[in-house]
């Protein structure tokens, strides 16, 4: 059977594709969670500064959220 190449490429990223989202996610992932802990310690509301993190429980699930979210947009 014959796959087209364009989609059997959409299911497995390139090398440099995970090492391009590797290197967009963690530096966005510390700046935001930085932040977040920030919020959090001053008794901020910084859910509702990420989109996406609004329902979330807890800060690292919040930020990954909000990261997805942003990534999104950018990819």
């Amino acid at each position: 059977m014959f796959v087209h190449p364009t989609l059997s490429e959409a299911h497995h990223p390139a090398k440099g594709d995970k090492l391009t989202f590797a290197l967009v996610f963690v530096p966005c992932f510390v700046l935001l969670l930085f932040v977040a802990a920030i919020g959090q310690v001053l008794g901020v509301s910084w859910k509702s500064w990420l989109p996406g993190s609004e329902n979330m429980t807890n800060i690292f699930s919040g930020v990954s959220a909000g990261i997805y979210t942003f990534m999104s947009h950018i990819f």
